[in-house]
């Protein structure tokens, strides 16, 4: 019986994963290198020091921990200035009238994000009185693919994890999700997301009932 969604931020309700390419790109240029679009694929859904570490990696630069803290702050501080220019108008198109039929199926909602700026976005989108839990990058010890960021969520409902669909762009994500014995969708690409129990390309038109029958064909 599934009694809860928990949805992942970046790429599933905005799209703030532009604003982490520009920001990273523009380090990696400060640090006198540059890295694709391609390469920044590989970068969602990964913790802030990781995605240094592969982007450092990628430039062939070697950097100490306290040299790292600081790059990682520099880019957070630039990620920053472009965040908090974002609106309602950067919701993905779809997710504000699934969330509307969660509502009225009376499926809660939570928010499992392992960005440290999940709620700053959240206020400046207007949607976080929509959410009971948002566990964040500011919560979390351990990022995905371990499962931490979605059972903090499952545990702040009080709900066990086969009683939450996980909703996730990312395919650590998706790894965290299974990995904690959550349903986990896949908002994106089959061949990225296919190991999710169910994929879609996005929310436009669809609704709880929808994922379920999909979830249930599917499996």
């Amino acid at each position: 019986m599934i009694k809860a969604c928990i949805f992942d931020l970046d790429g599933v309700i905005v799209d703030t994963a532009r604003y982490h390419f520009i920001a990273w790109r523009r380090l990696a240029n400060y640090l006198g290198f540059d890295f694709t679009e391609e390469e920044n694929e590989k970068l969602k859904g990964v913790s802030r020091m990781d995605s240094l570490n592969l982007i450092l990696q990628w430039g062939g630069i070697e950097k100490t921990e306290v040299e790292k803290e600081e790059l990682a702050e520099l880019k957070n501080g630039w990620y920053r200035e472009y965040i908090l220019r974002m609106d309602s108008s950067e919701i993905l198109e779809g997710v504000l009238p699934f969330l509307d039929s969660l509502g009225e199926e009376g499926i809660r909602m939570a928010v499992g994000s392992s960005s440290k700026n999940a709620g700053t976005i959240l206020d400046q989108i207007g949607l976080t009185h929509r959410f009971e839990a948002i566990i964040d990058g500011n919560k979390i010890t351990r990022s995905k693919p371990d499962p931490q960021v979605f059972e903090l969520g499952a545990e702040a409902m009080q709900l066990q994890p086969m009683e939450c669909i996980v909703f996730e762009d990312a395919e650590a994500g998706v790894d965290a999700a299974l990995a904690g014995g959550f349903l986990a969708v896949g908002v994106g690409k089959e061949e990225n997301l296919g190991h999710a129990h169910f994929v879609i390309p996005n929310f436009v038109g669809l609704r709880f009932q929808h994922i379920l029958e999909g979830i249930k064909k599917a499996h």
